[in-house]
């Protein structure tokens, strides 16, 4: 756990919880301007199946941060999407909750896409096609391994909706967003109403879902007194965390990849490629999410012997396009696009190229490229994007950002480190509290304008890599 900053506010507070996969994260900003003032973080156990009761005792030892939460008047929890967590009618966890990265449900997303007709049945659904990692699959997973469970199970909530269930003291209804609910995949939020045919289907019968609550409505308050907004999934407090517009799209870059923009309508991909989810203002958020991020980055320096910064920095004199290397980061496979199977490839070695800044380089366009893949997917279901707001902990190296621009060929704004998920709960409470959205500055550091050479280079190294990713489909 740790305590940054102890000041005293200038007005009044609110605080925001990032209940993540790793651990539980609370920011205290001020209202009016969305300074943070305090932070606290607690760890969560590993692992892809986790008792709910582990993201309470999380926040319990973050909030217990002496005068952490002193003169907070509202508070909302953006947690990890998807997760299934099972109560029994008395309200009690029937099992450990199954989280978003848990695959045994694989084959059970085959099974519920070709019940239905197959991904564009689904798409035309609820917006987005089952995968391993939605509630729809994990629940249908419980209905055939653990049937005496599914039986016991009279609702599902999901991991943001159970927590601020028990901050609030279990004084209110389960309640939800209809931007996390959409990852359940049996909620339309089109026409913000569950698909209850569609739980039959997965679980054998119906099950008393958490109401789905208004993006800046007040659910509850906790013992304290303190006034709790709905709080919603981390991707959808990301976006009013960093101020996703339409035509722009933000990218993080970690562990793993995601790229999303604003949309006034809601996407039906066929392909499960674009998630159609819903956004937490009433509008939509259209996302792709890639598998393969900074591992990348990780292994490539270790092959050459170099720690993160001397590679970025090795990376930074070798040319634009890496003197014709392309390296395919497809080293875990791939969700976006979906070749599963694939792996990595390093491609169009000559005796010229093979260098060690040139492979330092080709790392880091090839991983960056495979996002602009998925903002160029996006782009076909939302229309042109202009603007790249790049952010997550890889975007902090100043390779990752300088090489960007001759990657996406368009202007990047890079952010500071910046816990978004958290700031854009906290920015919900702000909205629930005060009636109005709160136009809070987000901490860019830079913003860079593509030059003739980039938008050169982007050219060639998309083309290049199209080549590659079209042999794939073709194999």
């Amino acid at each position: 756990m740790t305590d940054d900053s102890m000041a005293q506010p200038a007005g009044r507070l609110v605080a925001g919880i990032d209940s993540s996969t790793q651990s539980c994260k609370i920011v205290v900003c001020e209202l009016d301007t969305g300074r943070v003032v305090r932070t606290a973080r607690a760890s969560h156990p590993d692992g892809t199946e986790v008792s709910a009761t582990a993201w309470l005792s999380a926040y319990r030892e973050a909030a217990a941060t002496p005068g952490l939460l002193d003169d907070v008047a509202a508070l909302a929890v953006g947690g990890q999407q998807h997760g299934m967590v099972t109560l029994d009618d008395a309200g009690e966890l029937v099992r450990d909750a199954l989280l978003w990265n848990d695959n045994r449900s694989a084959q059970d997303a085959v099974d519920l896409i070709d019940e239905l007709g197959g991904g564009r049945a689904w798409a035309e659904a609820v917006g987005s096609v089952p995968v391993a990692s939605m509630t729809v699959a994990k629940i249908r997973w419980l209905n055939r391994c653990e049937p005496d469970n599914a039986a016991r199970t009279a609702s599902v909530v999901l991991p943001h909706d159970w927590l601020t269930w028990q901050i609030g003291g279990r004084s209110f209804a389960p309640t939800t967003d209809r931007g996390d609910a959409s990852g359940t995949l049996y909620f339309d939020a089109t026409a913000n109403e569950y698909r209850h045919d569609l739980v039959n289907r997965a679980i054998g019968h119906d099950l008393d879902l958490p109401r789905v609550a208004a993006p800046d409505e007040i659910v509850g308050h906790t013992p304290e007194g303190v006034a709790i907004a709905p709080g919603t999934g981390d991707n959808m407090a990301a976006g009013l965390g960093l101020d996703v517009r339409t035509g722009e799209a933000v990218v993080s870059l970690g562990t793993s990849g995601t790229a999303f923009t604003l949309s006034k309508t809601q996407t039906h991909e066929p392909t499960g490629t674009v998630a159609g989810f819903a956004d937490a203002t009433g509008a939509f958020l259209p996302l792709v999410c890639t598998l393969n991020g900074a591992r990348n980055l990780v292994a490539t320096a270790r092959v050459l012997g170099l720690s993160l910064e001397a590679m970025s920095e090795l990376a930074l004199t070798a040319p634009a396009g890496s003197g014709g290397l392309t390296f395919v980061p497809y080293l875990e496979g791939e969700r976006t696009p979906p070749l599963p199977d694939a792996r990595g490839e390093l491609t169009g070695l000559t005796l010229a190229n093979m260098t060690p800044a040139n492979i330092a380089r080709a790392t880091i366009e090839g991983v960056l490229w495979s996002l602009a893949y998925g903002v160029q997917v996006l782009q076909q279901q939302t229309g042109d994007i202009k603007r790249i707001t790049l952010t997550g902990g890889a975007a902090q190296s100043e390779a990752v950002r300088r090489i960007a621009p001759a990657v996406f060929g368009c202007p990047i704004a890079v952010t500071e480190t910046f816990e978004s998920v958290a700031v854009g709960a906290a920015k919900q409470a702000a909205w629930a509290l005060s009636g109005s959205m709160p136009t809070w500055p987000v901490p860019y550091v830079r913003e860079i304008e593509p030059s003739a050479a980039d938008l050169a280079a982007a050219q060639g190294i998309n083309s290049r890599y199209a080549a590659v990713l079209g042999a794939h489909f073709t194999s």
